[in-house]
């Protein structure tokens, strides 16, 4: 499966992937501070296990950092 993450197109072995399972490959060691949209719609962080994501998605990872 190949996804658009980013504005980058990343290829995945597995046919189907739900957005946790897919930031399980792309950003293991950070899952919390991060927001993840699809298709320019926020996906609330309780839908992450049960959304399953498809080719034609486009995919923005956006996460928090500390500044001033």
């Amino acid at each position: 499966m190949e996804l658009k993450i980013n504005n980058q197109k990343k290829q995945f072995e597995a046919n189907t992937l739900s957005i946790q399972a897919m930031l399980d490959i792309e950003i293991p060691q950070k899952q919390n501070g991060i927001a993840v949209a699809i298709n320019s719609n926020v996906i609330p962080k309780s839908n992450w296990v049960d959304l399953l994501l498809s080719e034609t998605d486009d995919i923005l990872i956006i996460s928090a950092t500390q500044g001033g």
